[in-house]
Protein backbone atom coordinates (compact mmCIF):
# COMPACT_ATOMS: atom_id res chain seq x y z
CA UNK A 1 0.00 0.00 0.00
CA UNK A 2 1.25 3.34 -0.85
CA UNK A 3 1.73 5.55 2.10
CA UNK A 4 2.61 9.21 0.35
CA UNK A 5 0.10 11.79 0.83
CA UNK A 6 -1.95 12.05 -2.28
CA UNK A 7 -2.16 15.66 -4.25
CA UNK A 8 -3.24 17.79 -1.51
CA UNK A 9 -6.04 19.66 -2.94
CA UNK A 10 -9.74 20.67 -0.74
CA UNK A 11 -13.45 19.93 -2.21
CA UNK A 12 -13.17 22.91 -4.36
CA UNK A 13 -9.94 21.86 -5.76
CA UNK A 14 -8.16 24.25 -4.27
CA UNK A 15 -4.43 23.69 -2.69
CA UNK A 16 -5.09 22.08 0.71
CA UNK A 17 -5.26 24.59 3.43
CA UNK A 18 -3.34 23.31 6.85
CA UNK A 19 -6.01 22.14 9.14
CA UNK A 20 -4.27 22.17 12.81
CA UNK A 21 -0.80 22.48 14.03
CA UNK A 22 -1.53 22.75 17.57
CA UNK A 23 -2.56 19.97 18.38
CA UNK A 24 -1.09 18.46 15.25
CA UNK A 25 -3.70 16.48 13.32
CA UNK A 26 -3.49 14.74 9.95
CA UNK A 27 -2.81 10.99 9.28
CA UNK A 28 0.38 12.10 8.50
CA UNK A 29 0.85 14.04 11.47
CA UNK A 30 1.56 17.29 9.21
CA UNK A 31 -1.06 19.47 10.09
CA UNK A 32 -3.05 18.68 6.80
CA UNK A 33 -5.92 16.10 6.49
CA UNK A 34 -3.92 14.48 3.77
CA UNK A 35 -4.63 11.23 2.69
CA UNK A 36 -3.21 7.90 0.76
CA UNK A 37 -4.24 4.34 0.28
CA UNK A 38 -3.23 3.34 3.79
CA UNK A 39 -5.79 5.77 5.52
CA UNK A 40 -8.46 3.13 5.64
CA UNK A 41 -10.36 5.65 7.92
CA UNK A 42 -10.01 8.63 5.19
CA UNK A 43 -9.14 11.21 7.96
CA UNK A 44 -10.03 13.87 5.50
CA UNK A 45 -12.84 16.06 7.01
CA UNK A 46 -10.66 18.79 9.14
CA UNK A 47 -13.43 20.10 12.00
CA UNK A 48 -13.49 22.75 15.02
CA UNK A 49 -14.16 19.91 18.31
CA UNK A 50 -17.27 20.40 20.28
CA UNK A 51 -18.27 19.19 23.34
CA UNK A 52 -21.30 17.42 21.95
CA UNK A 53 -19.23 15.92 18.78
CA UNK A 54 -16.26 14.64 21.51
CA UNK A 55 -19.05 13.09 23.83
CA UNK A 56 -20.45 11.39 20.95
CA UNK A 57 -16.90 9.95 19.90
CA UNK A 58 -17.00 8.90 23.12
CA UNK A 59 -20.29 6.71 23.24
CA UNK A 60 -19.32 5.53 19.53
CA UNK A 61 -16.20 4.05 20.75
CA UNK A 62 -13.52 6.77 19.07
CA UNK A 63 -12.32 8.53 22.41
CA UNK A 64 -11.02 11.43 21.13
CA UNK A 65 -10.58 13.49 24.48
CA UNK A 66 -8.59 11.22 26.64
CA UNK A 67 -5.19 11.77 26.88
CA UNK A 68 -3.22 8.81 25.65
CA UNK A 69 0.67 9.54 26.55
CA UNK A 70 1.64 6.56 25.03
CA UNK A 71 0.37 7.76 21.59
CA UNK A 72 2.12 11.09 22.38
CA UNK A 73 -1.52 12.59 22.51
CA UNK A 74 -2.69 14.68 24.77
CA UNK A 75 -6.69 14.64 23.94
CA UNK A 76 -8.80 16.66 22.45
CA UNK A 77 -11.01 19.63 23.66
CA UNK A 78 -13.51 21.97 22.61
CA UNK A 79 -12.08 24.35 20.03
CA UNK A 80 -9.26 22.47 18.75
CA UNK A 81 -9.43 21.40 14.78
CA UNK A 82 -8.53 17.96 13.84
CA UNK A 83 -8.75 15.72 10.92
CA UNK A 84 -12.00 13.39 11.05
CA UNK A 85 -12.42 10.02 9.46
CA UNK A 86 -15.38 11.06 6.38
CA UNK A 87 -17.76 8.11 7.78
CA UNK A 88 -17.83 9.25 11.19
CA UNK A 89 -18.32 12.68 9.94
CA UNK A 90 -21.36 11.23 7.77
CA UNK A 91 -22.38 9.34 10.64
CA UNK A 92 -22.76 12.52 13.03
CA UNK A 93 -24.23 14.50 10.86
CA UNK A 94 -27.05 11.60 10.27
CA UNK A 95 -27.45 11.40 14.49
CA UNK A 96 -27.69 15.34 14.75
CA UNK A 97 -23.69 16.64 16.07
CA UNK A 98 -21.66 16.52 13.33
CA UNK A 99 -19.26 19.77 14.00
CA UNK A 100 -17.95 22.67 12.19
CA UNK A 101 -15.89 21.74 9.33
CA UNK A 102 -13.47 24.13 7.42
CA UNK A 103 -13.93 23.39 3.71
CA UNK A 104 -10.60 24.70 2.98
CA UNK A 105 -8.76 22.51 4.90
CA UNK A 106 -11.05 19.34 4.06
CA UNK A 107 -9.43 17.24 1.39
CA UNK A 108 -11.25 16.33 -1.62
CA UNK A 109 -11.13 12.79 -0.94
CA UNK A 110 -14.26 13.14 1.82
CA UNK A 111 -15.84 13.65 -1.39
CA UNK A 112 -15.88 9.73 -1.84
CA UNK A 113 -17.93 9.62 1.40
CA UNK A 114 -19.79 12.73 2.13
CA UNK A 115 -21.55 14.74 -0.26
CA UNK A 116 -20.58 18.18 -0.65
CA UNK A 117 -24.08 19.72 0.41
CA UNK A 118 -23.66 17.71 3.90
CA UNK A 119 -20.00 19.03 4.44
CA UNK A 120 -21.41 23.08 3.31
CA UNK A 121 -24.14 22.81 5.75
CA UNK A 122 -21.44 22.71 8.11
CA UNK A 123 -19.42 24.88 7.02
CA UNK A 124 -17.55 27.33 9.58
CA UNK A 125 -18.87 30.80 9.17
Amino acid sequence: MKAEPERPVNVFGAPLAPCSSDPVTGFFRDGHCNTCEADMGSHTVCCEMTAEFLAYEKYVGNDLSTPRPEFDFAGLKPGDHWCVCAARFLQAADEGCAPRVNLAATHARALDIVPLSVLEAHAAR
